[in-house]
């Protein structure tokens, strides 16, 4: 068993200051871990892609661009109604348009807490 003294100095070196101190000279907290949900990560790289080949007459492999199946599906539904709008529109609404049906297509994919049918879904 630890002498008292020792389990007490053990224990305020466990809680000591890492870092700065907060107003009333208390240690702040560590900051939070930012995560990012998987319906954000989904719109942000199907468009991110979906600009990519927008001009290109291939999509390419869905592999080397990191998505899955479903996301691939999206993307290329993305990329079909992009080229309808910019060739209608011009380039600025197809820009608009990869936006709001990236974001509509991964929320629709994302509502339930994601694909449960393996990891190509």
């Amino acid at each position: 068993m630890l002498p008292a003294a020792l389990l007490t100095g053990l224990l305020t070196v466990g809680c000591g200051a890492s870092g700065s101190a907060g107003a009333n000279g208390t240690p702040s907290p560590p900051p939070s871990p930012s995560t990012t949900s998987p319906e954000e990560l989904c719109t942000r790289i199907v468009a991110h892609w979906s600009r990519q080949v927008l001009d290109s007459t291939t999509y390419g492999d869905y592999q080397s661009m990191g998505l899955s199946n479903g996301q691939y599906e999206i993307l290329r539904t993305v990329v079909d109604a992009a080229r309808a709008a910019k060739k209608r529109q011009g380039a600025d609404a197809a820009d608009e348009l990869i936006d709001r049906e990236a974001a509509g297509g991964c929320a629709d994919r994302y509502r339930s807490g994601g694909p449960t049918e393996g990891p190509w879904r």
